[in-house]
């Protein structure tokens, strides 16, 4: 394994670093343009406001770990640039991935009513963060109503998705699982200002797999069955969604006209005319 895949012992997490370490890592806040968490305030009182949310900022190198369980949980953190994961340790020894965080997202929302991190964050590719010192935003939100609104409106929002991933993993189908995680990123890209038709998927299939509670086999099969069925383009992790109305079609269980109850797994002709599906397990466990 390459170094870069694992990081090495130099590559600790943000949480972990020294005071020294940690200025290296920092450049000084500024315009960062739109900030989901900053704007708000920084609109109505300028740059002494933002300061209290937001005076450093923290580069991170691909497979860095931004905090670890047991770090520090003093500060939130605004993803500026790249990408990063979020995954909790299971008691076999593995690791659950729980979400992953675009530009504009906050990251470490876990840790505010606690003193320390119950979950891993990794970059998967050069990241910057802003940090925003929970002290801070303590402060601003006593002091400042449009920021109070806005800061529970994110809140509500994270326990939205929570139970929005619960539910698609108690309910939904494999095929609907994947489907619905690609619209659903491709959402996220379009509010960043992206296309919201055509990305790059920044973490792996296993790391999808482990997200949505499916094996890698499970949805690299979806993927080139979603290509072969007209839905998505498939090119190496290059995404493009062709047909993202009847995608959504088969996220509410919906049956396209024509089309017969779609699933991943092939089938194959006994007796003549008659198709019956490959033998197997839908769900992907």
């Amino acid at each position: 394994m390459s170094a870069i895949a694992r990081p090495s012992r130099e590559m600790r997490s943000v949480g972990t670093l020294k005071a020294r370490e940690l200025a290296t890592a920092m450049t000084p806040w500024g315009d960062c343009g739109p900030q989901a968490v900053c704007a708000p305030v920084d609109e109505r009182h300028g740059n002494d406001w933002a300061f209290f949310l937001s005076d450093r900022r923290v580069r991170l190198r691909k497979r860095q770990a931004l905090f670890r369980p047991g770090d520090c949980s003093a500060a939130l953190y605004l993803l500026r640039v790249g990408f990063i994961m979020t995954m909790m340790p299971t008691p076999d020894g593995a690791e659950h991935v729980l979400g992953f965080h675009l530009p504009g997202e906050l990251v470490g929302l876990e840790g505010m009513g606690k003193d320390a991190h119950t979950c891993n964050a990794l970059a998967l590719e050069e990241s910057e963060v802003c940090m925003l010192p929970i002290l801070g935003i303590y402060k601003v939100a006593r002091e400042d109503l449009l920021f109070q609104r806005h800061l529970y409106r994110m809140l509500s929002c994270a326990i939205v998705e929570e139970r929005r991933v619960a539910l698609m993993l108690g309910t939904m189908r494999a095929e609907q699982r994947v489907a619905s995680f690609l619209l659903d990123l491709g959402t996220r890209y379009g509010k960043c200002g992206y296309s919201s038709t055509a990305y790059l998927l920044r973490m792996t299939r296993a790391d999808i797999g482990s997200h949505l509670g499916l094996k890698l086999e499970t949805v690299s099969r979806l993927l080139s069955r979603f290509a072969e069925e007209g839905l998505i383009g498939v090119n190496g992790r290059e995404i493009r969604l062709l047909n993202p109305i009847e995608m959504e079609q088969l996220v509410t269980n919906s049956e396209p006209i024509g089309r017969q109850r779609w699933s991943p797994w092939p089938t194959r002709r006994v007796r003549g005319s008659h198709v019956v599906p490959h033998a197997g397990n839908a769900s992907g466990y």
